[in-house]
């Protein structure tokens, strides 16, 4: 497969796992999380799809386009190795989406990170909140669901609480 089509797979199955998600979780009262900003598309697509849920951002440091940028009230600057951590005091399992878009080209660094910050997401998710990943991750009690029509098996993930 080419780098195109790869890149291709990706959007369009983030676009429909995010959409579901958001769909999903609509009566949830709790926060939603973007963990990793990049150029703020997908933080962009969830304000504008979920405009009367808090959305707050995870990132090391903010690159991202004017319009697709926080407001720095919901900017979590730092390693997600130590916000995560706080966030579970501050917010504790609240979080009715989460979405993580943390990896990189190389798979087998994606998937050593993912086994990292894989504990450190589970906690913050709230009975009845999904988790969108660009990667496989390793929970202990949080199920990998069913893509939603659209999405690209092995392009995006979706997890939640067994029910």
């Amino acid at each position: 497969m080419s780098r195109l089509d790869h890149f291709i797979n990706r959007m369009v199955s983030q676009r429909a796992c995010l959409d579901y998600a958001i769909n999903q979780t609509a009566s949830l009262g709790g926060p939603a999380f973007e963990l990793g900003l990049g150029n703020g598309r997908t933080y962009h697509h969830m304000i504008e799809n979920m405009p009367d849920r808090p959305v707050y951002v995870f990132e090391r440091a903010v690159a991202s386009h004017p319009q697709s940028t926080p407001p720095d009230d919901m900017l979590i600057l730092g390693d997600v190795n130590d916000t995560l951590v706080q966030a579970r005091a501050r917010f504790g399992a609240s979080a009715s989406l989460i979405h993580a878009d943390l990896g990189g080209h190389d798979r087998a660094k994606n998937d050593a990170f993912a086994r990292v910050v894989s504990p450190l997401v589970e906690p913050l998710l709230a009975s009845g909140g999904l988790m969108v990943a660009s990667d496989r991750m390793y929970f202990e009690a949080l199920t990998e669901l069913a893509l939603p029509e659209g999405a690209v098996p092995g392009a995006c993930f979706i997890y939640g609480h067994a029910t």
